[in-house]
Formats: structure tokens, C-alpha cells, sequence
């Protein structure tokens, strides 16, 4: 499956910005999670990588010994990450969270929502009404719903900020 964001943002966009593969200590949260599969796969192919357990059948990246201090912050990049062209997995073997970035899928009150993590900057060169109308009109905020439901640690709490694009009352979901 390519990017769900790729009729509005393209790979060369991404590939140039780069800042959704760098994390930030403070937001690690953000980082991707992985299935047990994704990371025996993703080990047999590449080496290893940090990761540790989340969840029952999720892993995210752990990034504890490679913080870097740039000013007051500590940052470090993704392990696949490569800095002249971008990410060297392959659009099958991303993770679903890099697949909707900058989207996310969070619990607010009794609804799961599709919200807009407000740092990316290309889109937010967009009006937010042309995201919504993506997360709407193209089966987008179906496949999040689906796969929240088949790896429910992708389901974060909502955070004041993060525009809503689309919401679904809660009790479907098994979290």
C-alpha cells in the first residue's frame, strides 16, 4: 500500500523535507509501531534496528541511545532514514503510521478520530478543508479505521492542536 496521502503530497515532497523521520525526545510518541512480523521481516532484511515492546503485537523504535541535543531539544533520526534520498524502505514495508503521516488516529471522549498532526509542513501549505475532503471522499478514513482496529496501539490519545478531520464513535474499534 502507497502513502494514503500521495494525491495531495508526493514521495519527492517528503523525501526533501524529511522531518517526519527525525524524533524529538519530547514527542516520542510520534515514533511508528511495528507488528512482531514487520520487525522479524524488517530485521532479515536490513539488521537489526532498536525497537521495543508497546504493546501485545506492537513494537515502536527506540531511539534511548541515539538522542543528539540540537539547542535545548534531543532529536534522532530514524534508523531508516537515509539523509540524501529519504527512507529507504519500500512503500510495502513502511510502517501504517509512516503510510498516514501526518495523520493519526486518536481517542477523544467516546470517538476515535482521524486528527492532522499540525507540523508538517507541507501540508499545512493546504487548506484543511482539502485534507478533509481526501480523508472523506477517498476511502481514506476507512482503511485508518480498519487498520486501528486490527493494531489498536496505533490509537493515540488526542492532543489539544491536532485538527479533527473525522470522527467515529468509539465502541466498534476493540482497544
Amino acid at each position: 500500500m502507497k502513502s494514503l496521502l500521495s494525491p495531495v503530497l508526493s514521495a519527492g515532497q517528503c523525501a526533501s523535507c524529511k522531518f517526519c523521520c527525525t524524533f524529538a525526545a519530547f514527542e516520542s510518541w510520534e515514533t511508528p509501531l511495528f507488528s512482531k512480523k514487520d520487525v522479524e521481516y524488517l530485521t532479515k532484511k536490513y539488521g537489526d534496528f532498536p525497537v521495543r515492546k508497546t504493546g501485545n503485537n506492537s513494537y515502536t523504535l527506540d531511539l534511548s541511545g541515539y538522542w543528539e541535543k540540537h539547542g535545548e531539544k534531543e532529536y534522532a533520526p530514524c534508523p531508516f532514514l537515509d539523509k540524501e534520498h529519504g527512507c529507504i524502505l519500500a512503500e510495502e514495508e513502511k510502517p501504517f503510521d509512516c503510510k498516514i503521516w501526518p495523520l493519526r488516529i486518536m481517542h477523544k471522549d467516546d470517538e476515535y478520530v482521524i486528527a492532522l498532526t499540525p507540523t508538517c509542513r507541507e501540508l499545512n501549505k493546504l487548506p484543511l478543508e482539502c485534507i478533509k475532503q481526501l480523508v472523506n471522499e477517498e476511502d481514506t478514513a476507512d482503511i485508518i479505521f480498519e487498520e486501528a482496529e486490527k493494531m489498536p496501539d496505533i490509537i493515540k490519545e488526542y492532543r489539544e492542536g491536532f485538527p479533527m478531520l473525522k470522527e467515529k464513535t468509539a465502541a466498534p474499534l476493540n482497544r
